[in-house]
């Protein structure tokens, strides 16, 4: 329901994750006020974005390499608590220091060419028409289920990690863990400790990373995926490039059996699934563990996808269209890339409203 007509704006911010959070803090930092002159719309009911959907399981102390917001640190946190309840915390003080003004629950609906050179921003509030867009939209609401012969007869249950609800759940019961990145491995190290059984299926053997991660490791997985989007292909996360570091846990978990990979399986069973030699085990659980798709269906409308099926990003904005930025986009989907996304996104822009001179 239109709660304005159309209402015009230097800057629409998607998203108030990490990325939409750092953007804003640089916008503001070039002297343009929240609520006046730019705008951030969330769809999350509460701050935290994709944070706030973590299964309870995940405490703080498992996350892996949570960078703090710029202007602000995130000390002292329990790292026993849930990664949900700390960062949603820490985004809503956040949110209130800086006087951002998040709109929520705002669905953006589309975004299309406007009038006098302006976008249209077509949410569930109303129209705005702004001079410039940053996009921060993430992953988490697009998860990816691949599709395999007899799915639809599976007789079990199937969930995808976006509602993954924890290992209480799949006490005593027979599961098929199906991805071999982050994610799966830590579900798939809490299941079995409850599971009746479990299977670990992957496409490719995982890659297991010893020792440390450094700068010029770091610097090296993001340009693989840098790569990608300025080629106009659909981007990789940059944890996918990295591969997974081997820390006691999964040592323990190797020794234990629970990380024995099987390769994937051809078809899918009323009573669980069978490999192309045969083989076949029954399963009460799927686990999809086969991670996220940028959310960018928004941006439709501006035909901003190449032949490849990506949007080609050169620094954030889009080449097809220069007012659009993609923050938190392929090789910015780290907590540290989204930051630096944010802080490039905002000068960036500032340079098309003509307010270069003012600090970013």
């Amino acid at each position: 329901m239109n709660n304005f007509g159309t209402r015009e704006l230097d800057v629409v911010v998607i998203g108030a994750g990490q990325a939409g959070l750092s953007a804003a803090y640089h916008l503001r930092r070039t002297g343009l006020l929240p609520g006046e002159d730019f705008v951030v719309l969330d769809h999350a009911p509460r701050p935290g974005g994709a944070w706030q959907f973590r299964w309870p399981s995940l405490t703080y102390g498992k996350v892996h390499g949570m960078h703090s917001l710029p202007g602000m640190e995130l000390t002292g946190a329990d790292d026993a608590r849930p990664s949900s309840e700390v960062i949603g915390e820490y985004f809503e003080e956040y949110e209130r220091r800086f006087c951002l003004m998040v709109h929520r629950p705002v669905e953006v609906s589309a975004v299309r060419e406007g009038e006098a050179g302006r976008l249209r921003v077509e949410t569930s509030e109303g129209v705005y028409a702004s001079r410039a867009l940053i996009s921060a939209t993430g992953t988490w609401d697009r998860p990816f289920w691949p599709r395999y012969p007899g799915q639809e007869t599976f007789r079990g249950r199937q969930l995808h990690t976006a509602n993954y609800p924890g290992p209480a759940e799949f006490a005593g019961l027979r599961v098929v863990v199906v991805g071999g990145g982050a994610s799966g491995t830590q579900h798939l190290m809490e299941i079995a400790e409850v599971a009746a059984q479990t299977y670990w299926v992957t496409r490719r053997p995982p890659v297991f990373r010893e020792g440390p991660f450094g700068e010029d490791q770091g610097r090296a997985a993001v340009a693989m995926v840098e790569e990608r989007v300025r080629r106009g292909l659909p981007p990789q996360s940059v944890v996918s490039v990295t591969g997974l570091p081997l820390n006691d846990a999964v040592r323990r978990a190797r020794e234990q059996g629970f990380l024995d990979r099987l390769p994937m399986f051809e078809r899918i069973t009323p009573d669980g699934v069978v490999w192309a030699d045969g083989r076949s085990v029954e399963a009460d659980v799927i686990l999809w563990a086969t991670g996220f798709r940028a959310a960018v269906d928004h941006l439709a409308p501006l035909r901003l996808r190449e032949p490849g099926g990506g949007i080609r990003v050169e620094d954030t904005r889009a080449v097809r269209d220069g007012r659009v930025h993609l923050v938190g986009y392929g090789p910015s989907a780290s907590t540290i890339g989204a930051n630096r996304a944010g802080r490039a996104a905002a000068r960036s822009v500032t340079r098309l409203l003509d307010l270069d001179g003012v600090p970013a």
